[in-house]
């Protein structure tokens, strides 16, 4: 895969996740209903749904560094020790900024 095919699959991932939190977002900003028990389980509900939106607010901001690396040259350099990341390390990982061997020895 070329860096611009996977430029295209970064950005497409961080559309889709920005699109999740919109959604969560929408989903947490709803009313609490009247019934304490369902109030009870949407404030669990609702727990849970700022777990992934933190997640995916993280995943964000790691794809849009990928993409800057993409912009100055450096991905799919390990920034530990200057080798190449594998490709198929980076069609796990898109964001990784060091290679697997570095990885292992973290």
């Amino acid at each position: 895969m070329d860096i611009a095919e996977r430029k295209k699959l970064i950005e497409d991932r961080i559309t889709e996740l920005t699109t999740n939190l919109q959604r969560i977002e929408d989903d947490l900003e709803q009313p609490l209903p009247a019934d304490l028990e369902d109030q009870a389980i949407d404030l669990e509900d609702d727990e849970v749904l700022e777990g992934i939106g933190r997640a995916n607010a993280q995943e964000v901001r790691l794809l849009q560094n990928a993409l800057k690396r993409i912009a100055d040259g450096s991905y799919g350099i390990c920034g530990k020790c200057g080798d190449p990341i594998s490709p198929a390390r980076l069609d796990a990982v898109p964001y990784a900024m060091i290679c697997r061997n570095c990885a292992a020895q973290n």
